[in-house]
């Protein structure tokens, strides 16, 4: 199986882990390091909706806290019709921790995907280049 496919699998393995009680919309994410170790994401809810968290932070966050820096795809997967798209709190997730040409796979239901970068999911982000 191809690198891509596996990571697929990986994001859409995670919507069956989502805990989704109040909006059962799943969401499941594969962040791959340039080393090519994997980390998965799922969205987390909560009673109180602010305090949920997406599968993409939740895939970052994990992978940051164990001292990871450098990724070099993501994958997002949902059980839309069309491919997924992000949130914008994930995506200046991802442009802090991305360059802007890093590749994003989106999926949706069926396995319909669609391709991007981080630069295109964000254009014209806030980044530490805008500080002094």
């Amino acid at each position: 199986m191809k690198a891509k496919e596996e990571w697929i699998e990986v994001a859409t393995d995670a919507l069956t882990k989502a805990y989704v009680p109040y909006s059962h919309f799943p969401v499941g994410a594969c962040l791959v390091t340039k080393q090519g170790k994997v980390y998965q994401g799922l969205n987390i809810e909560n009673a109180s909706y602010g305090l949920a968290n997406c599968a993409e932070r939740t895939a970052f966050f994990k992978a940051v806290s164990e001292g990871e820096r450098g990724f070099s795809h993501l994958v997002v997967a949902g059980n839309t019709p069309e491919p997924i798209s992000p949130c914008g709190a994930c995506r200046q997730v991802m442009a802090e921790f991305c360059p802007p040409d890093m590749p994003v796979t989106l999926v949706g239901k069926n396995g319909v995907t669609k391709e991007m970068t981080v630069g295109e999911l964000l254009p014209y982000s806030f980044t530490d280049k805008d500080f002094d």
